[in-house]
Formats: C-alpha cells, sequence, structure tokens
C-alpha cells in the first residue's frame, strides 16, 4: 500500500532532547530512508529514495551509493544476512517493485526478480539466512501477495489461493518501513494490514502455504490507518505497531501484544502516544523491544508490557545489532546512532 511522505518537515521537534538517546551520524544523503538492517555493532545497511543504499563498515562512517539502473526506485526495505550478502527491495506500483542482491557488500548489484502484476505493490522481505525468504505485497487480485524462496532468491514461488491469504474490503499493507513482515525461521511468519474496517495479523507455521487470521485492538477503518509493524521475540510472544500516518500525534491505541503466536492480542499503549511504523527486537536480549514512527521512539524491557520514552524525533524505522548498539533512519537522510540506556532485560520472568 502506497505510504504518502507527508511528515518530513516536523523533523525539528524533539531534536534536542533526541540526543539523550541517539546521537546524527551523517548519512551523505538528503533522501527519505526507509530500510534498515544491521549485522553487527559494526555492519550495518540503510535504504531508500533515489536507489540509495547506504553502507558503514566501522559503525561511525556511512558510504552512499544508487544502484545503476535503480536511481528512479524506492528502496523500502534491505535485509543483509551477513556483512558481504545483502538484499534490497523497492516498492512501488508494477514494474518499480523489485529485489535486488550483492554477495560482495555492495560493489556489485544484480537484479533477482521484478513485479509482473502492474496493479501489483510490494511492501517487505524478510530473510532468516542467505538462501531462505518471503516477499509480502498487496492484494491485487483479492489476495495478499506472498512469495518464497530457498535459494537466495534466484527462484521465488508464490503461494497459492487457497492458502487463507484473501483480503477484506480495502485492505493492504504498508510500506512504511519494510517491517509488515516478520519471520523468526523458515516456517514461521507474521504479516499485518491496515485500511480496512478492522486491523489484521496473518501467520504461518508452513513457510508461507497455509495462513490464520486474527484481529488486532489497534483502531483501523481508513486508508491512513491500522498496523504498520509486527516484530517476534520468539515463536510465542509477539508485538504490533501502528497508528494513523496522517495523524501522528493522534492519543489512541497504538500498540498490541501476543504470548500465543498471535492467536490473541491484548492492546498495549506505547509512549510517546501516537503512530508508530516500526517495531524491533534487541538481539541477545529475551523481553527487549523497541518501537518508533513520527511520533518518536521508546523502549520495553518486559516484552512489551511497559514502555519508556527515548525521543519524540520523528524517524521512519530502527534496528539494533545488540543492548547498546542501534540506528534510525528518517526523512530527509536522518541516521541517527543509538545513545540511550542499556536494553537489556529488566529480569527474565
Amino acid at each position: 500500500m502506497k505510504y504518502l511522505v507527508f511528515a518530513s518537515v516536523l523533523l525539528s521537534p524533539g531534536v534536542s532532547y533526541a540526543q539523550t538517546a541517539w546521537q546524527i551520524q551523517d548519512s551523505h544523503t538528503s533522501v527519505e530512508l526507509r530500510g534498515l538492517s544491521i549485522v553487527d555493532s559494526q555492519h550495518a545497511w540503510a535504504s531508500g529514495a533515489k536507489g540509495s543504499v547506504l553502507h558503514t563498515k566501522d559503525g561511525q562512517h556511512w558510504q552512499t551509493q544508487q544502484i545503476p539502473g535503480a536511481e528512479q526506485l524506492d528502496f523500502r526495505d534491505i535485509h543483509a544476512v551477513s556483512q558481504n550478502i545483502v538484499y534490497v527491495m523497492s516498492a512501488g506500483p508494477g514494474e518499480l517493485s523489485r529485489i535486488y542482491k550483492t554477495v560482495d557488500a555492495g560493489i556489485h548489484w544484480h537484479l533477482l526478480t521484478t513485479n509482473t502484476d502492474e496493479k501489483g505493490f510490494w511492501n517487505a522481505i524478510s530473510f532468516t539466512d542467505a538462501e531462505h525468504g518471503m516477499l509480502y505485497g498487496d492484494a491485487a487480485d483479492g489476495q495478499f501477495y506472498i512469495a518464497v524462496t530457498a535459494d537466495g532468491g534466484m527462484h521465488w514461488q508464490r503461494v497459492t489461493a487457497s492458502s487463507g491469504l484473501k483480503a477484506l474490503a480495502n485492505e493492504g499493507a504498508f510500506a512504511a518501513s519494510g517491517t509488515c513482515l516478520s519471520m523468526t525461521d523458515p516456517t514461521h511468519a507474521w504479516i499485518v494490514t491496515g485500511g480496512a474496517d478492522v486491523a489484521r495479523i496473518l501467520r504461518t507455521s508452513d513457510g508461507g502455504q497455509h495462513w490464520e487470521a486474527s484481529e488486532l485492538p489497534i483502531p483501523a477503518g481508513s486508508a491512513s490507518k491500522g498496523a504498520f509493524s509486527v516484530a517476534f521475540l520468539d515463536q510465542q510472544r509477539g508485538f504490533v505497531v501502528g497508528g494513523d500516518y496522517r495523524l501522528p500525534g493522534l492519543n489512541t491505541v497504538n500498540g498490541a501484544r501476543t504470548g500465543d503466536g498471535g492467536k490473541t492480542w491484548m492492546a498495549s499503549v506505547v509512549q510517546p502516544q501516537g503512530f508508530l511504523s516500526a517495531v524491533t527486537t534487541t538481539p541477545g536480549t529475551a523481553q527487549s523491544y523497541v518501537a518508533a514512527g513520527l511520533a518518536g521512539s521508546a523502549y520495553s524491557k518486559d516484552a512489551g508490557k511497559t514502555w519508556l520514552p527515548l525521543s519524540n524525533t520523528p524517524v521512519n524505522t530502527v534496528a539494533f545489532a545488540n543492548a547498546r548498539t542501534g540506528w534510525a533512519v528518517g526523512p530527509k537522510g536522518l541516521l541517527l546512532s543509538y545513545s540511550g540506556p542499556d536494553l537489556s532485560d529488566s529480569d527474565k520472568n
């Protein structure tokens, strides 16, 4: 689903406050950044508009490049499975949705696949290793587009229409941060939706061949509202964030958590309250999440039961290498490194 970039002008509020949790790094670009993937505390990747891909090898200095032939594409999602192997996905109608891959840390990029449906729109990719991945797209023909690969993206197999992927009226996904799809292993995956009368999450435990849906307590009912992002700590515990991107400061339910694999969900308000486009786990912890969006950023150290604010600086997405090292990206080339509190679990309950 097309996610409108209208909120870049909101960048100035809260920047001074953000310095306690985030430090600005030079991205060497002014384009909108939405994709982010972390390999370790020194190696990270980001992506954005105008075919832009960013890479750091020391955690401090970033190099920016445009993939040849992709200068008009909007790279909404990027996934690095190692220091050298990286996948990047563009979102757009028809053939503007594509996936590229590098196996030499960005020296060369190869086009893997292009959307051939002129009504189609891709939203996110996820990989659990260098070979196994999943692609999530809007419902151009009444069914959400799910395709899987088991050979590093060389071939993609679309899931059949009998899989439980039928979409509701006006239902779609948001390509706001590349995080509307989450995988914990090659068999377990979750996708979230918005735009319809209700927000939903669909889950699979057989590699995408069959899906079951549950409603979420996040308000929906218009094209700009619903669930935007999902992350799972393990096969049972997960968290979803969202809201209304046209009203980023709206005081409403913007989160939900589950402890049963996504069958049932409990509302959980994240502070600062408002629109959130991304939620992520923090590797090396058992219970820690970070959520972020145009409302700002926050963290939880108890599997999403309670949240504390980090900053009210608007960003698009966030990702972490461990409990102390992470990055966020956002409007106008905004690139932030994490300098906030240690996100190690507060307890092990």
